[in-house]
């Protein structure tokens, strides 16, 4: 008996060895499987990656050509109303260069004229009744012209700040051409300033007005690899000519 029970035990043994280790190969074959499908999976969705990319990398392009052509329309736009506004500022500083010019010559002709002797008039109150009534109509014909502000006609007629009606004539004149003279002058530097404010405003918007298009330009082309390797060599920077030449100066400097 005890021998029949190690036969069975002798012949069992191997049976099971063996249905574990087909057991343990088959786990460890399911295991592979499990494992190798995710890389599988991976490999697919790499393999797809490439196209996807190049979509969503054409498609940055699209919108950043668009986003910088936009960027590039606007900055013309404001180069070409800072250059106006430089225009008309110079204009107006050209125009008060020729008031002062003008004023100058006029003081300059007046100061040779009083190094003559003034002619003697006698010293009565109506001469300098008449005198005074002189000096008024003067200076307010040169607040009339724009020569002299509300103020200095204020100051005129109240008799403020040197002004003196028992002068002569010929002495008034003098000081009044000189007056306004000085007045002419100061318009001329403050229209100077805003011609060279004007001038720095639209050489800025200029250059970037420039530096846009030339970015605008790059992006396109960026969006047409193959153009670009056929006709780099002879396709010239497509900036527009008043925009590359709008480097603009004041046509008289202070």
């Amino acid at each position: 008996m005890s021998q029949t029970a190690l036969y069975h035990f002798l012949t069992a043994v191997p049976e099971a060895a063996a249905i574990w280790s087909f057991l343990m190969l088959l786990a460890f074959g399911l295991l592979a499987v499990l494992v190798a499908r995710p890389e599988r999976d991976g490999a697919v969705e790499a393999a797809a990656d490439p196209v996807d990319a190049d979509a969503a990398r054409r498609d940055d392009l699209v919108r950043y050509a668009d986003e910088v052509a936009v960027a590039a329309a606007g900055a013309a736009q404001t180069a070409r109303r800072r250059r106006e506004r430089w225009l008309v500022a110079q204009d107006e500083a050209e125009r008060a260069w020729v008031a002062y010019d003008e004023a100058d010559t006029a003081a300059r002709r007046l100061a040779g004229a009083a190094a003559l002797a003034a002619p003697r008039t006698p010293r009565t109150p109506a001469e300098y009744a008449a005198r005074e009534r002189w000096l008024h109509h003067a200076a307010m014909t040169a607040h009339w012209r724009g020569e002299l502000s509300a103020r200095q006609l204020a100051d005129v007629l109240a008799r403020r700040n040197g002004w003196d009606p028992r002068r002569h004539p010929a002495e008034q004149e003098v000081v009044l051409a000189r007056t306004v003279r000085d007045r002419r002058r100061a318009g001329w530097e403050s229209a100077a300033e805003r011609e060279r404010l004007a001038w720095r405003d639209a050489e800025l918007a200029a250059e970037a007005a420039r530096t846009l298009a030339a970015e605008a330009y790059a992006a396109t082309l960026a969006l047409r690899p193959a153009a670009v390797s056929r006709g780099a060599a002879t396709m010239p920077l497509a900036v527009g000519a008043s925009v590359r030449t709008a480097r603009w100066r004041p046509a008289r400097v202070g």
